[in-house]
C-alpha cells in the first residue's frame, strides 16, 4: 500500500530541480493550453499529501479539484480497481455488459435524493454528463431551449461552453457556441445590491421574469445549476432562490438538472449538496468525487424522464468502464464506512472557525462561505466597496504554494480562495495548511 508520509516537508525550492527538468520536458510535447496550477509533478499521493519528485510533501487543498475526496490512493478503491484490471479492462457496455455497471447505477439510485424510481447513464466526464441531461430533457420535453445561471460553469465541450458563464480562459476563441442556451441571474449573496437577505428571493423573481419574458417558459427543456456554484466563486445560492425555482420549474414542466459534478458525494456534508433545501432534481449529474480519481460521471434521474430517449441514443465507447465503475464502489465504500459527510462536517467547523479569526486581522477577507469541505474566501481591496483583489489571490496562492500547501483559486472575477481538502485529511494536517494561509495573509 502507498503510505505517503501524512506530514508537509519542503526540501527544495517549489518547483524542485525534477520538476523543473520535467516541466522543460513537457514543454516540448504537451500543448501550451494545456495549463497547470502548480508545476511540480506528482510521484505519489495519499491521504492529505502529495509528495513531488524532488521529494517534498504538500499539504493538498485541493484533491485534484473535488476528485480525491477519499484520498488520491484509498484502500478499497485501489483494491477493486485492481481486482477489475486482473479480469478485464473493456468490452464497452453496448456491446457485452458487465455487472460493475449495474452495481454503479444501483448505488446511485439509492444514494441520490428522492424515493421515486431512478435510473442512470455513465459516461467519461462531468461536461459529457451536462451535455447527455441536456439530450435527455430535450428528449422528454420535446423542447429545446437550456436556462443556466450567472457564474455557473458546466464544462469545456462546444455546448457546455455555452452553458458556462466565464470567458477567459474556457470559451475565449472557441466559437461559435450551441444555441438555445439563456442565462438568468442568481442570489450570489454577498455581491447582490439590495444585500444577502434578499437575494434569494429578489434573484428568483429576475431570474424566472427573464425566463417567461424573453424565453417563454413551454419553450425551456432544462433548467441547469449548480447547488454550489463551482468554478464561479463557490457561491451558495441565498436561501429560498433554489426551491423557488424548482417549483417554477415543476409548474412549467420544465427538468431541473442539479450539475453536482464539484459539490457532490459528502462534499458539502452531505450526499449531495441540493439536500440543502431539500431540492429533489428530476435530474442530477455527478463526475469528480464519484470514482475515486477513476474517470466516471454519470446521469441519474426519474425513470420516465431517463427512458425517454430511444433506444442507443445515449452511450459512448468508454462510458462506464469497468475499472472505473471499481473504483466507485471502492469509493462509496469508502464514504459509506468512513462516515465522510461527517468528516467533511468537521472540516468546515475547522476551516470556519480558523478563517473567522483571520477575517477579523485581515479586512482583506471580504467572505468566508460554503459547506462541508468545499469553503471559500473572497477577496476584496476594500470591504466597503467589495472591489475584488484578483493579484492579492494570486499572491496569497503562491505564498501557499511556495510553503508547501496546494491552494486553487476560483471565482469570476478571479479573486477566490478555494479549499477542496480530501475528506480524509488529518486534523493536525489541516491546521497546519491553514496556520500557513495565516502567515501568507500576514505576508501580504
Amino acid at each position: 500500500m502507498n503510505a505517503v508520509p501524512q506530514e508537509r516537508r519542503v526540501v527544495t525550492a517549489i518547483p524542485g530541480p525534477k520538476s523543473q527538468e520535467l516541466q522543460a520536458r513537457r514543454l516540448g510535447t504537451v500543448a501550451a493550453g494545456v495549463g497547470s496550477t502548480l508545476p511540480v509533478f506528482t510521484k505519489r499521493a495519499g491521504g492529505g499529501v502529495i509528495e513531488d519528485v524532488d521529494g517534498n510533501l504538500l499539504i493538498d487543498f485541493g484533491s485534484g479539484i473535488a476528485v480525491t475526496s477519499v484520498g488520491a490512493s484509498a484502500e478499497a478503491v485501489v483494491r477493486r480497481a485492481s481486482a477489475q484490471l486482473q479480469d478485464f479492462t473493456h468490452t464497452c457496455f453496448m456491446v457485452t455488459p458487465y455487472e460493475g455497471y449495474v452495481e454503479v447505477c444501483e448505488a446511485l439510485a439509492e444514494l441520490t435524493p428522492g424515493d421515486h424510481a431512478k435510473k442512470s447513464a455513465l459516461f467519461n466526464s462531468g461536461a459529457e454528463a451536462v451535455e447527455n441531461a441536456v439530450k435527455i430533457a430535450r428528449s422528454y420535453t420535446k423542447r429545446q431551449a437550456v436556462v443556466v445561471f450567472d457564474h455557473g460553469y458546466h464544462g469545456r465541450t462546444n455546448l457546455t461552453m455555452g452553458m458556462t458563464a466565464k470567458n477567459m480562459p474556457y470559451k475565449q476563441g472557441f466559437g461559435p457556441f450551441a444555441p438555445e442556451v439563456y442565462r438568468v441571474p442568481v442570489a450570489y449573496g454577498y455581491r447582490w445590491p439590495t444585500g444577502a437577505e434578499n437575494a434569494g428571493p429578489e434573484a428568483a423573481a429576475q431570474a424566472i421574469d427573464t425566463i417567461t419574458k424573453q424565453i417563454g417558459a413551454d419553450n425551456v427543456a432544462a433548467i441547469v445549476i449548480e447547488p454550489v456554484l463551482g468554478e464561479g466563486g463557490f457561491i451558495e445560492p441565498a436561501k429560498g432562490f433554489l426551491p423557488a425555482i424548482v417549483k417554477f420549474a415543476d409548474d412549467n414542466g420544465i427538468v431541473f438538472v442539479a450539475d453536482e459534478i464539484q459539490a457532490g458525494f459528502c462534499r458539502t456534508g452531505q450526499w449531495f449538496a441540493c439536500e440543502d433545501e431539500g431540492i429533489v432534481p428530476d435530474l442530477i449529474t455527478t463526475a469528480k468525487g464519484i470514482a475515486g480519481g477513476l474517470p466516471l460521471a454519470a446521469v441519474t434521474g426519474r425513470a420516465e424522464i431517463m427512458d425517454s430517449v430511444h433506444g442507443g441514443g445515449l452511450g459512448g465507447t468508454y462510458g462506464g468502464n469497468p475499472v472505473a465503475c471499481a473504483g466507485a464502489l471502492g469509493a462509496i465504500e469508502t464514504m459509506k464506512e468512513l462516515d465522510l459527510n461527517g468528516k467533511a462536517k468537521r472540516i468546515e467547523e475547522v476551516m470556519k472557525g480558523r478563517l473567522a479569526a483571520m477575517q477579523e486581522k485581515f479586512p482583506l477577507i471580504g467572505d468566508i462561505r460554503g459547506r462541508g469541505a468545499m469553503i471559500a474566501i473572497e477577496l476584496v481591496k476594500d470591504p466597503v466597496s467589495k472591489e475584488p483583489a484578483a493579484e492579492a489571490a494570486a499572491a496569497l496562492a503562491k505564498y501557499c504554494h511556495n510553503e508547501g500547501v496546494l491552494v486553487l483559486t476560483c471565482g469570476t472575477y478571479g479573486n477566490v480562495l478555494r479549499f477542496l481538502p480530501p475528506l480524509v485529511i488529518g486534523e493536525e494536517l489541516l491546521n497546519e495548511g491553514l496556520d500557513v494561509l495565516e502567515a501568507g495573509l500576514a505576508a501580504l
